[in-house]
This record gives C-alpha cells, structure tokens and sequence, in this order.
C-alpha cells in the first residue's frame, strides 16, 4: 500500500469550495450540493486496475448512498472525454469531476509526490473526503482499499 500523503485538511474543517466540469457537461459546485453529504473521491486515473475497481465498487453500491441521501463524485485531472468514456465503459450512475488544472487536488491536499518501481513524480494520491450536509469534512480515508473501500464510506454515513 502506498505512503499516504500528509494532509492540511482534517475532519472538522470547512470542505474547500470547487467548481468542475462533470462528465455529462454539466458545472457542479460543492456550494450547490449543501444540505447533502458528498463524497468525493480522488483518484489517480480513468481506466487504470485500481480505479477501475474503486470505480465500480462505488457504482455497485451507488443505490445504497443514494437511498442515504449521499452524492458520490469522483475527482481526476482527466479531462471530461476520458471521464466520459471510462463511464460509458462501466455504466457509472454518478458524476466524474474533470480537474485538468488540478485546482481541486491541491486544495484538498492531494496532489503530491509518488513513487512506483523505485521512480518518483507527482500525481494525485488515492484520497476519499466525506463531506457532511453542512459542508463540514466528517471523515478522511487517506489510504484506500480500492475494492472494499466504497463499502468503508458507506458504512460512516
């Protein structure tokens, strides 16, 4: 399991605002959806093993968060072309953030330095944020099971 990166954000904090295109076209803000919990998924890439499985764990149990009134969005740096194939591919029934100039990532802290098969560069960390109906962060995941993880989330609301 990777080194989980050090994050500003804790549980008790203000969730930093955002804006983002989301794969159906359509502009989400975190400000629109108050009076809901979101969660909001970070990941590294569409259509990778690992996001792939997070992806469709979330999807799997997509009718679960709905029924707790929750919003699931998932946060790349992809842009919305690849959002929207990777979720036509595996039937997503919620919205992917495209975060091209990693505004989002960095604001919450999740962009920084990896490392794989011994090479460092910089990407986004595996990170989930559950953000309470009053905006306020409730529960960090900052290391991530990608297969059992949407079940963990599931379980806090």
């Amino acid at each position: 399991m990777p080194k989980p990166p050090t994050l500003a954000l804790q549980p008790g904090d203000p969730a930093p605002a955002f804006t983002a295109t989301a794969t159906d076209g359509s502009v989400i803000t975190l400000a629109a959806l108050k009076g809901s919990p979101v969660v909001v998924y970070f990941y590294p890439r569409d259509d990778t093993p690992g996001c792939t499985k997070e992806a469709c764990a979330f999807r799997d149990n997509h009718a679960a968060f709905r029924a707790k009134g929750a919003v699931v969005l998932g946060v790349s740096a992809d842009p919305v072309k690849a959002h929207v194939k990777f979720t036509e591919k595996f039937k997503l029934p919620f919205p992917l953030l495209a975060d091209e100039d990693k505004a989002i990532v960095t604001a919450y802290g999740v962009w920084g330095e990896k490392s794989f098969l011994g090479k460092k560069f910089m990407g986004i960390h595996r990170v989930t944020f559950l953000i309470g109906a009053d905006g306020i962060i409730q529960k960090i995941w900052p290391t991530v099971k990608p297969e059992e993880h949407a079940a963990e989330v599931l379980a806090a609301l």
